[in-house]
């Protein structure tokens, strides 16, 4: 009988060859900015003309521009005509596998580097990701070393890296691109019964990882399901030690499954039936958070050589894309109709929506923009764009039990996005980024953008 297989520690080795950077440490000077339009990020209205204090990367004061007291001698930076929101908050990427290189993705094990994850988590911070969360497919060991390198600031300005752990039967799990870089580093526990998945968990206890990915499903019987005994299992030693479960699921009987089984975060959305009313009463009764994914089965924005997507990819991957993913689906006027009506069923039975891309597979569904997507595709189904805000930064920061991150509120990290028009009018104003702040530091995003020109493949 095959027991657990744990992360291989030895990639931990890895970490000596990474290059460390010098981040730049927050200042700890007092700023106000003031005059811009404040999205607060959680249900509360905006304040049209606003101010708030940072320092020592933390928001201190925050109210209506005048009322606001800001300490002797602070810097003040004036954002008239600005939007100013939290930064994003993805609570399901796929980190370090990919390599920009081929449009169909190319996960491999050897891409999962610390210099790997760094450049990933950069490419989300420059689109106004301010946290994001590896859905289960990151090797444990070097994930929690790179937490405290990051928590250390020995890497370069990015995204506040968390992560989920993966369980999952051998041989299951990711995807069939994912899986080719997952298998060979043994990045899940894998388990078979269900005293193995409970041994799991007590694992993850172990290494005071508060969150757990289970995958649900066979994919029509292409790969091996987790039996109802061992997830059902898993879930239980989980709720009992107070870890959140996040559930892969994209069928009609696997969302019901993983609903009854208690799972805690739903990932995807149905999109091949319209859902029936028995799921939707379990949505209404069971009230969980939700990852729609919607952009994984859409047309890629990069097909449109649209700017704000293509800025941050090289010319031979956008080339790629665009000779190799830009087909017409014969079939996206039914998806669409689905899409509304499962979209809306599930919103009107409660579900708790949340900002989870799924990005990181695909380079045609890259970091950071693929998450403006997804926003935008809501607000297309039948969001308000506020509604879509809530969801995209305070909803997922409150499911990841993220205490400090998600709203423009006293006390938290000064983790903003300085917007050139207000996205409360057009969802799509997200994509107006002036400036992105992480910790109550400027991002320098066009150096960012230098560095991965240079970084080009000649041939």
């Amino acid at each position: 009988m095959r027991r657990i297989t744990l992360t291989a520690c030895a990639l931990i080795v890895g970490l000596a060859s990474v290059v460390v950077y010098s981040q730049a440490i927050a200042p700890s000077a007092a700023v106000v900015y003031e005059g811009a339009r404040l999205i607060i990020g959680d249900a509360s209205a905006p304040i049209d003309s606003g101010a708030f204090v940072v320092q020592n990367g933390r928001i201190t004061a925050l109210g209506r521009r005048g009322a606001v007291r800001a300490p002797s001698g602070a810097a003040r930076v004036d954002l008239t005509g600005k939007t100013v929101m939290p930064a994003l908050v993805n609570a399901h990427v796929h980190f370090g596998y990919e390599t920009f290189t081929r449009a169909a993705g190319e996960s491999l094990a050897e891409n999962f580097t610390p210099a790997n994850l760094l450049d990933h988590l950069q490419r989300e911070a420059f689109y106004g990701v301010g946290t994001a969360n590896d859905g289960g497919s990151a090797p444990v060991a070097l994930s929690l070393q790179f937490q405290l390198d990051q928590a250390a600031r020995n890497f370069s300005p990015a995204a506040q890296y968390t992560f989920n752990a993966g369980i999952v039967p051998p041989n299951g799990g990711p995807d069939s691109i994912l899986i080719k870089g997952t298998r060979p580093l043994h990045a899940n526990y894998e388990v078979i019964r269900a005293p193995e998945g409970r041994a799991a968990v007590q694992d993850v206890i172990a290494k005071n990882i508060r969150h757990i990915k289970i995958w649900l499903g066979d994919r029509n019987g292409s790969y091996p399901a987790m039996p109802w005994q061992v997830y059902e299992a898993i879930i239980d030693e989980a709720h009992k030690n107070n870890i959140t479960i996040h559930a892969h699921a994209t069928t009609l009987r696997d969302q019901k499954e993983a609903l009854r089984a208690g799972i805690d975060v739903l990932v995807h959305m149905v999109q091949n039936v319209l859902i029936d009313d028995e799921l939707g009463a379990l949505v209404r009764e069971k009230k969980p958070y939700w990852a729609t994914v919607i952009s994984l089965g859409d047309r890629s924005d990069v097909c449109d050589n649209d700017p704000f997507f293509t800025q941050s990819l090289s010319d031979r991957i956008i080339a790629d894309i665009r000779a190799n993913g830009c087909a017409t689906n014969p079939n996206a006027a039914a998806r669409e109709e689905r899409l509304k009506h499962n979209f809306m069923k599930m919103m009107d039975a409660g579900a708790r929506l949340l900002l989870g891309a799924d990005t990181g597979v695909r380079p045609g569904d890259a970091f950071g923009s693929g998450d403006h997507h997804e926003i935008a595709r809501w607000v297309n189904l039948g969001l308000t764009p506020a509604q879509a805000i809530v969801a995209a930064t305070s909803r997922p920061a409150e499911a990841l039990g993220l205490k400090d991150v998600g709203t423009l509120a006293e006390g938290k990290m000064a983790d903003f996005i300085v917007l050139n028009a207000n996205p409360l009018d057009d969802i799509r104003n997200t994509r107006q980024i002036a400036n992105v702040y992480l910790r109550g530091a400027r991002l320098d995003r066009d150096a960012l953008l230098a560095k991965w020109k240079k970084a080009e493949p000649t041939q």
